[in-house]
């Protein structure tokens, strides 16, 4: 794959910020997005768990009412950062038969089918909305990216768990190489803060239970990590070749390098704790940037905050790292985010393509005491990586043991 596949606009919908760059300067200040649930439902279900990362400006007030009203939360959430990295790229003139959309969710329309469950069993099936299936669907926000934006080379949805928008930019970057398309939008979304998914989660013992210090609670790497923090929101990355990129003028953030997919054929939740099919998708992301693992300068962990999922994590970048694994700047940033699921993979490579663009590793915050089972070199204040080229990679691995990596790398 000879192509040079490079990254030309950004947009977010996060629980530290309603835009990309609004969430990218939050991140670098150390600002947490976790806090309490103000909703009625937080209580009259008596959740355990009883907060998590929402979104710090709710799509409704981004979307004109009527188009808001035909779509889940997810697509909402998908729409808003396509159309901000869409007009962040200089809303590229383009046929619409060259523009694609690679998409991506963990699970879909979850408040549209749970409300129309609801709604059955209250008032009846004539009360049920017409179009809940569309909602519902989980090729939702693809779909509504596609039409809004008239992308008709393609509109197509990865589901992998919390590896999926990482999936989908991998699948964005081998669809530029093949030709399928000019520019392609690419990223995940999820709007999964449910009561079903709360409690679910703390069933499976997997949430942190830190409901006194809620912006606390994702603590990567800590010795006091107790589980991870949900998250919802959105981020999409507009991607095409560097040709076609510099042929319109186009500002460039960084080039998306290359991309490796595994599957750990293991467990349903648990990653494998040889973390072998992790390290494999690291050696597939660096071989295809046509780099060897001295190159990388910054890495952008998966770190959920899980007393398993963090040192099986540093199992794998151990085998490819060697020596250097502890002194390679690492951020982990759903510290700060909380766990996006299908949406994270895409934030955080927006964050890493932003690491290596201004050259600095975002922090991780609440590292209180550092696990040394873990000795990853993490800081809880930005750090600068210097002046020379950077090659960072970003990790996403789920349930199912699905395992996506990127590598990004510096343009300028």
């Amino acid at each position: 794959m000879s192509k040079k596949i490079v990254i030309t606009g950004i947009g977010a919908s996060s629980p530290i910020g309603g835009t990309a760059p609004e969430s990218w300067e939050a991140l670098l200040a150390g600002e947490s997005g976790v806090r309490t649930l103000d909703n009625d439902w937080a209580e009259q279900y008596g959740l355990a768990v009883n907060f998590a990362g929402q979104a710090k400006v709710s799509p409704t007030e981004v979307l004109e009412r009527p188009v808001a009203k035909r779509l889940d939360p997810s697509s909402q959430f998908a729409l808003v950062a396509a159309l901000e990295a869409f007009a962040d790229a200089g809303s590229p003139e383009i046929a619409s038969e060259r523009l694609g959309v690679d998409w991506a969710t963990g699970i879909g329309g979850l408040w549209s089918l749970l409300d129309a469950w609801d709604t059955l069993r209250e008032k009846g099936p004539r009360r049920v909305m017409p179009l809940t299936v569309p909602m519902l669907m989980p090729n939702a926000p693809a779909a509504a990216i596609s039409m809004q934006l008239e992308a008709r080379a393609f509109a197509r949805t990865v589901a992998s768990a919390c590896a999926s928008s990482t999936e989908s930019l991998i699948n964005a970057y081998e669809h530029l190489q093949l030709g399928l398309a000019d520019v392609i939008i690419a990223g995940g979304s999820e709007a999964a803060i449910h009561p079903i998914t709360l409690a679910a989660f703390n069933s499976a013992q997997a949430l942190s239970k830190r409901v006194d210090s809620p912006e606390t609670a994702s603590r990567p790497y800590d010795i006091g990590r107790d589980g991870f923090v949900m998250g919802e929101g959105a981020a999409a990355l507009v991607i095409e070749t560097e040709e076609h990129a510099l042929a319109r003028g186009a500002r460039i953030y960084a080039e998306l390098a290359g991309g490796g997919v595994t599957a750990d054929s293991y467990h349903i939740t648990a990653n494998d704790p040889e973390g072998t099919g992790a390290a494999r998708a690291v050696e597939l992301a660096l071989a295809q940037a046509g780099a060897t693992a001295d190159e990388v300068t910054h890495v952008n962990a998966h770190a959920t905050s899980t007393p398993v999922g963090d040192p099986n994590e540093y199992v794998a970048l151990h085998q490819i790292f060697g020596d250097r694994t502890d002194s390679i700047p690492v951020s982990a940033t759903k510290a700060a985010t909380g766990h996006l699921l299908g949406g994270t993979g895409a934030l955080e490579a927006l964050f890493t393509a932003l690491a290596v663009k201004h050259r600095v590793a975002p922090p991780t915050i609440n590292l209180v005491e550092q696990d040394p089972e873990i000795p990853l070199s993490v800081s809880a204040e930005p750090r600068p990586l210097g002046d020379g080229p950077q090659l960072a990679i970003s990790n996403s691995f789920g349930f199912g043991g699905h395992n996506a990596v990127v590598a990004i790398r510096s343009h300028d």
